[in-house]
């Protein structure tokens, strides 16, 4: 019998790890988001493709709060590194923007043409700037939050665990983050068909592993699931919210009645849902 990675066989591994294997339908859910995001990007009032590197997707959109000097929520997309980007990810954001928080959302070169550190690096970059910068958008330098799904759940943990005083800020610069259904696991990525394209290698892995590089940042951490998710996303969410608890971190554990891995972000076009309730919580917007 073939050796069992965190009880799945290896046949098992792209419908536990793979969202695309799990949720057949996400070409028209991506429709539809995409859709809903370009009506937000015509019409909220915003500032777009403002460059914070030297590379071309080394850029974010900053999306202005109803009313100035309030929190600032930067928010890290998805699509296992290789895939997605900013205009595609927008469509929940007036939920925040219309309670006076100011929302950035940051884009990021894509593997194979850069590996996985190039991105943390880059994520980690673009927080730097929205740190040194936001103030001239009305939003207040001392209230970041962050947030990311999927691979950008995986950016926000990364960023957790850097030390933010390289970059000539405070330590405690993040006040608070979410990561919604992360990829956590690393050297799983090596195991399923994503692989193509991320090219992951043990080295790379073991660099950016969110379980070998402890939260730097204490700050408040929400770790969220699809409850609709397989069980090995879920389980991969539960182990890091775990990890984070033993590392002294205030987290909490959402589980996201009936979301699977796309309907996770449109869950927060819904004020009422139990995710957004937690994202404005935590900003106290």
């Amino acid at each position: 019998m073939s050796e069992l990675y965190k009880g799945f066989r290896p046949d098992e591994m792209e419908y536990q790890y793979q969202p695309r294997e799990s949720v057949p339908e996400f070409p028209e859910l991506s429709k539809v988001r995409a859709a809903q995001a370009k009506q937000v990007r015509a019409t909220a009032k915003s500032w777009l493709n403002i460059a914070y590197g030297s590379s071309a997707r080394e850029s974010l959109d900053i999306y202005a709060a109803d009313k100035p000097g309030g929190p600032v929520l930067v928010y890290i997309h998805g699509g296992y590194w290789r895939s997605g980007s900013k205009e595609e990810n927008c469509n929940w954001v007036p939920t925040f923007t219309k309670r006076g928080a100011t929302v950035v959302l940051v884009e990021y070169d894509l593997c194979p043409q850069v590996t996985v550190t190039d991105i943390v690096r880059q994520s980690r970059a673009s927080i730097a700037w929205v740190a040194q910068n936001i103030l001239r958008y009305s939003g207040d330098p001392s209230r970041i939050y962050i947030s990311g799904h999927s691979a950008g759940g995986h950016l926000t943990a990364l960023a957790l665990a850097h030390d933010w005083t390289t970059e000539g800020l405070a330590p405690d610069c993040i006040k608070g983050a979410v990561a919604t259904s992360g990829v956590f696991d690393l050297d799983m990525v090596m195991k399923i068909s994503v692989q193509e394209q991320v090219r992951m290698t043990p080295d790379i892995a073991k660099r950016n592993s969110p379980f070998l590089n402890p939260p730097k940042v204490q700050c408040p951490l929400v770790v969220a699931v699809g409850g609709a998710e397989p069980k090995g996303w879920q389980q991969m969410s539960e182990a890091y919210f775990n990890y984070a608890k033993q590392q002294g971190m205030t987290a909490d554990y959402l589980v996201v009645a009936g979301a699977n891995h796309y309907t996770m972000a449109e869950k927060l076009l819904d004020e009422t849902n139990p995710l957004t309730q937690a994202m404005i919580k935590q900003m106290n917007i």
